[in-house]
């Protein structure tokens, strides 16, 4: 019998979940643009590959917010929102550490998961994903955002309700009428065509690249050869820049993985996971650093006397704390006049500096933040590395009561509210290359 489905809620959005098999190891499958935890089960291929993964671990299962029978939203979430919903159906079955299984559009947020929990994954299992979706001069592979590319989302529109791109989904099942009757349904349930719309505009927007070598867990990258989605060049991308990667290149042409030669699959996941020696605890992890200061405080504090500037400095002391608690950050220091904090997404790491940023204001102090997003090295309750280094410089560039950010964060909240100034570019002292800036939009 299937697994019973449940529901954890993350916010106010319900995410559902199921699990399944007593395995020695927990794996957690990110399924691809949409799933439907229920309607799976109707097929028989899927339902022998869920059930040879269950032989050898608890498998954990959830459909996105937004697909399946996970909550719809109004607003198509943000990388970091998918990755915290991981966070919440592990906690909530228990789950200490797990493996993550990304398939395809899941592959980013799985990513992102293993690089800012690494203390969490086991492992990363990564199958016809991607690491960035749209092209660019230097990534040849992603989707042109042209003309020919909205035609293919409007087709993709206009066909949703019946077995649409079958034949680039699935090639070896697309004359079979039951799967595609199956396939059809599938999709419907998984989602509406505006939803599937804004997913794939939000995949065509992810660029997780800057993040792949703060990846310190055991990494398995499978792709198959004639992948007719997803070049296998994405499998090969991946595998060079995620240190210690390991690539298996399947044959087929199938990019649904329960598939043509899911067994195949299957062997490599299990001999991946099973015969894995146990990690060393990281110590290096992905965080999102910000830095914050008072501006020109040196002059400040002259023209105040130092009774009134102790006054300013502890109002501004107990207000930040208070923003850097709100947004679930963690201070690392203070640095006089100013704070350093780290947070586990991005999107947070904004939230925090603007609501400093307009509070600060109203007091009548003047601050400026500057963002980046790196791994960093934590040791005795402090952290160090270049993307401490880049987030100081940052700061060191940005106007009084405006928060910039490096182009990393920009990229990693692609998809959400936030709207961002070019600020221009920058040689950042002490950091290689050129860095364009922007500035949040408060």
């Amino acid at each position: 019998m299937p697994p019973v489905t449940k529901y954890v809620q993350n916010g106010n959005v319900g995410i559902a979940y199921q699990v399944m098999g007593d395995g020695p190891l927990d794996l957690l499958i990110v399924p691809g643009f949409i799933s439907h935890l229920e309607h799976a089960w109707e097929d028989a291929g899927y339902t022998r590959f869920l059930q040879r993964l269950a032989s050898f671990s608890r498998l954990i299962r959830f459909d996105k917010r937004g697909t399946g029978l996970s909550d719809r939203v109004a607003e198509m979430p943000t990388l970091e929102q998918r990755m915290d919903d991981v966070r919440v159906v592990m906690d909530a079955v228990g789950s200490q550490r797990a493996a993550l299984f990304g398939v395809s559009e899941g592959g980013p947020m799985s990513i992102l998961f293993a690089a800012t929990y690494p203390e969490r994954t086991t492992g990363l299992i990564l199958y016809g994903s991607i690491a960035r979706g749209s092209w660019a001069p230097d990534f040849p592979w992603g989707s042109k955002p042209d003309a020919g590319w909205e035609a293919w989302l409007e087709g993709l529109r206009q066909q949703w309700g019946g077995p649409c791109e079958i034949e680039m989904w699935a090639p070896s099942m697309a004359q079979d009428a039951r799967f595609r009757d199956w396939f059809a349904k599938y999709l419907r349930l998984g989602g509406s065509p505006s939803a599937v719309i804004n997913i794939f505009r939000m995949s065509s927007a992810m660029d997780v690249r800057p993040i792949l070598p703060a990846i310190r867990v055991p990494t398995l990258v499978l792709h198959r050869v004639g992948d007719r989605a997803v070049d296998i060049a994405h499998g090969r991308y991946l595998a060079q820049h995620i240190p210690g990667a390991r690539l298996v290149e399947l044959p087929g042409d199938d990019h649904l993985w329960w598939v043509g030669d899911s067994d195949a699959i299957a062997n490599e996941v299990e001999e991946f996971l099973t015969g894995a020696r146990t990690a060393p605890e990281p110590d290096r992890v992905l965080v999102t650093v910000l830095f914050e200061d008072i501006v020109d405080s040196t002059r400040r504090a002259a023209e105040l006397g130092d009774r009134r500037w102790r006054d300013l400095l502890d109002s501004h002391n107990a207000l930040m704390q208070a923003e850097i608690d709100r947004f679930r950050g963690r201070t690392v220091k203070s640095t006089g006049d100013g704070y350093l904090a780290t947070f586990d997404g991005p999107a947070r790491a904004i939230q925090c500096a603007c609501a400093a940023a307009r509070e600060m204001r109203r007091l009548g102090i003047e601050i400026r933040c500057g963002l980046h997003t790196g791994e960093v090295e934590v040791a005795d309750g402090d952290v160090t590395g270049i993307a401490v280094h880049t987030a100081a410089r940052v700061l060191a560039e940005a106007k009084t009561n405006e928060v910039w950010t490096s182009r990393t964060v920009k990229d990693l909240v692609a998809g959400s509210r936030f709207r961002f100034a070019e600020r221009g570019t920058y040689s950042l002292k002490g950091v290689a290359g050129d860095w364009p800036l922007f500035a949040v939009d408060l």
